[in-house]
């Protein structure tokens, strides 16, 4: 089932938004070559307690950690380790917050020192593939609209699109109906209407778009070992047409 949220619920969720905001920027303040992402995960954690909030994924079907810590060929639900972070690695940092009864989910991929071009690129058409989608996002169009735009301008750059894992409605729950696919066909789909809250998070392969997930049943990786980027935003439609919760001046 749906759920619209009311102006109430959708302010909720912007302070929501804005704890977890506050928490990416200090995050890339932080973030470097050298620490472990379990050094992240426990930076984020302690940092998200001191804003009033509470980590949404840590014990999320028995998540371990506070943040999804996925590096270069791993496109999402790394489980934050001792690895240690290399100067060249990109690192998907998908993360979400609880307050007051209400979720946020939010990604970004970050670079770890000077990377590739090419991989700089990666990062780059991920996040612009979000910003296409919520060009669609209005009241009266189609699910399908915002999803098409994105497998467009991610194929447009010969990019593979991951399908097996999708965005997705949020509010009083972490993941909540429609899901929100990065690929389809314009015109189908739910119809978009106010009050509606989704997390649009393409995952872009730089390779093939066929991913597996380890023995640890949670990470998962692409098949052909190349690069993945993840960018996620929250966007809710309002009166006055889209607002996207969670972007910030300092996106990478």
């Amino acid at each position: 089932m749906i759920s619209l949220k009311s102006e109430r619920e959708i302010e909720i969720m912007r302070q929501s938004a804005n704890i977890l905001k506050k928490v990416f920027i200090e995050l890339l303040g932080f973030v470097k070559e050298g620490m472990t992402t379990l050094d992240v995960d426990a930076k984020a954690e302690k940092t998200i307690r001191s804003l009033g909030g509470e980590p949404a994924f840590k014990g999320y079907r028995d998540f371990p950690g506070t943040i999804c810590a996925s590096v270069n060929d791993e496109v999402v639900h790394g489980i934050p380790s001792k690895r240690v972070l290399q100067e060249g690695d990109i690192f998907s940092l998908d993360m979400g917050v609880k307050y007051q009864g209400y979720y946020s989910d939010s990604a970004r991929t970050l670079p770890i020192g000077q990377i590739s071009a090419e991989a700089k690129k990666l990062i780059e058409v991920t996040r612009d593939s979000v910003f296409e989608g919520v060009q669609a996002i209005k009241k009266g169009n189609r699910l399908g609209d915002v999803s098409s735009r994105i497998q467009k301008h991610i194929e447009k750059h010969k990019y593979g699109v991951v399908r097996e894992f999708v965005g997705h409605g949020i509010g009083k729950e972490l993941h909540e109906d429609p899901q929100v696919p990065n690929y389809g066909e314009s015109g189908t789909g739910i119809e978009l209407k106010e009050g509606l809250v989704i997390a649009v998070e393409p995952m872009v392969n730089l390779g093939s778009a066929a991913v597996c997930i380890l023995d640890d049943g949670w990470t998962v990786v692409t098949e052909d070992g190349r690069l993945s980027a993840h960018h996620e935003e929250m966007i809710a439609i309002t009166t006055n047409g889209p607002e996207v919760l969670t972007s910030f001046e300092r996106d990478i």
